[in-house]
């Protein structure tokens, strides 16, 4: 058995960008881990676990993780406003992160599609054109069709982003609601760049196969 240990800013994050490798590493018998840098609030935390966290609990379970950890920081906000700290603790924009690795031609048609649908969505397709990774720099692409009805429950066990009244919430809907069939074509490959080009893994042999 292998430790796949999982870092993530945002809860629903890690369905939205690993769900579905996730949960096929914990199908083939690995110890799957989460870290969440973020409760996704912007303020004060309120007394015990916050909502977000829960469903992030819940989202895991549904993959079939085993653990899901909490480093305690803020959430960043969006954009280029650097908001204060809250008055309990750091927001994560501060802390010291890696790029994503998701192809940016995949978000770009991601962003077209919610157009054509008419779905509200404050983001600037410009800004597809330098962030994420571009698809020469991606090494491995799991194929996580077989997972897809795991990935959408866990989805939508973030019920406060789907059902509620943000940003991402109309979008959010969208995947939640298909049949498991559309949804594992949508969302049934999820994308890697390899730190080190030495770097093995063996240990969880036939999960991560390189890109053709």
């Amino acid at each position: 058995m292998t430790t796949v240990l999982a870092f993530h800013a945002h809860p629903d994050d890690e369905v939205l960008l690993t769900g579905g490798t996730l949960a096929r590493a914990a199908a083939e018998g690995n110890r799957v881990v989460i870290v969440v840098a973020t409760d996704g609030l912007m303020d004060a935390a309120p007394a015990g676990e916050t909502p977000r966290l829960a469903e992030l609990r819940a989202a895991a379970a549904a993959l079939g993780v085993q653990r899901v950890v909490h480093p305690g920081y803020a959430d960043s906000g969006h954009g280029a406003i650097l908001y204060p700290y809250p008055p309990d603790r750091a927001r994560f924009v501060r802390a010291d992160t890696e790029e994503a690795t998701m192809p940016r031609d995949g978000v770009a048609r991601l962003v077209k599609l919610v157009r054509l649908l008419r779905i509200p969505l404050r983001f600037d397709p410009d800004a597809v054109r330098t962030c994420y990774t571009p698809r020469a720099a991606v090494t491995h692409t799991v194929d996580v069709r077989r997972f897809a009805a795991r990935k959408q429950a866990a989805l939508a066990a973030h019920r406060s982003q789907v059902s509620g009244t943000g940003r991402l919430a109309a979008v959010m809907r969208v995947p939640v609601r298909l049949p498991v069939p559309v949804f594992g074509r949508l969302l049934g490959r999820e994308w890697f760049v390899e730190a080190r080009a030495a770097t093995s893994y063996d240990a969880v042999a036939g999960l991560f196969r390189p890109t053709s």
